[in-house]
């Protein structure tokens, strides 16, 4: 692994090939169906890969001059080929390229980044404050993707165990220093330990409505209904007056992703149920 981060041999050519290679594989796994909501789509909305490909452009770079300016070619390549890739196949064609604005700040940005970056390999307590940035913008990712992983497991696991692994490893990789190598891991423990406190304290909650009377399902009901879950580890579900329909409808806090059945019971209790299938960001409901 030592040699991945500072032995390589990364020619300009190296570099427009790695480029050419990463912005077409996430393209694509930005719009394959099997990879949706999973760790393979991860790559084209979220930074975990990114930073290690930064990293590894970093510590294979000759000088700070060097660095800044392969990390910049790297992104100004890599970026536009993702959303280029997908043209052919968006409804958006080449309005997809709007996502790309964000992009350019950070493509921008990767000139100071990968300039300042390289003094990471002068082995200096300094360097690891550099990296510590990074560290923690991983356990954001980290944190998120937990949240991912506990409400739809295993939807994220990988990203969520990728986050986990490079927020130890970066500083066992990067520096030569027993003493700056412990003390980057213990900063990286303390990372994981705060960030996995919010999932796991607050959970994740999908807040959507589910039935409206009179509505596509078809369900008739109002506030004398009884509505549930038939099983309550999924979330709640309740009944309310939404003025702006002037009508009634069933309001859920989804906390988990699966399959469960939704129960309306009148005051008589005559139940109709509903086959429910809870996603990341949308559901599925059939009458049964």
């Amino acid at each position: 692994m030592k040699k991945l981060f500072g032995e390589i041999n990364l020619t300009w050519k190296k570099l427009i090939i790695f480029s050419i290679i990463a912005g077409v594989y996430t393209g694509v796994m930005a719009m394959l169906p099997i990879a949706e909501n999973t760790s393979l789509e991860d790559i084209s909305i979220s930074f975990e890969v990114w930073i290690l490909f930064g990293i590894l452009i970093i510590m294979n770079s000759k000088s700070a001059k060097d660095s800044a300016l392969k990390c910049f070619v790297f992104f100004l390549i890599s970026q536009p080929l993702v959303y280029l890739v997908q043209v052919p196949f968006s409804n958006l064609g080449w309005g997809i390229f709007n996502y790309y604005r964000n992009w350019i700040v950070w493509t921008m940005l990767t000139i100071p980044m990968g300039f300042i970056g390289y003094y990471m390999k002068k082995d200096k307590l300094w360097g690891l404050l550099i990296l510590v940035p990074m560290l923690i913008f991983l356990g954001i990712h980290y944190s998120n993707f937990l949240g991912e992983t506990i409400y739809y497991f295993p939807f994220h696991l990988l990203s969520c165990l990728f986050c986990f692994f490079t927020i130890l490893v970066y500083p066992i990789v990067i520096f030569e220093n027993k003493r700056i190598r412990i003390t980057g891991v213990i900063i990286g423990i303390l990372i994981i330990l705060a960030m996995s406190f919010i999932p796991l304290s607050k959970g994740t909650v999908y807040n959507t409505i589910v039935l409206v009377n009179d509505g596509s399902a078809s369900a008739v009901f109002d506030d004398s209904y009884k509505v549930y879950l038939k099983d309550s580890k999924f979330g709640n579900v309740h009944i309310e007056y939404d003025e702006s329909l002037d009508d009634y409808e069933v309001v859920a806090e989804f906390k988990r992703g699966g399959k469960t059945v939704l129960i309306l019971e009148d005051s008589k209790g005559n139940k109709t149920e509903y086959d429910l299938d809870i996603k990341r960001d949308k559901y599925d409901i059939n009458k049964k």
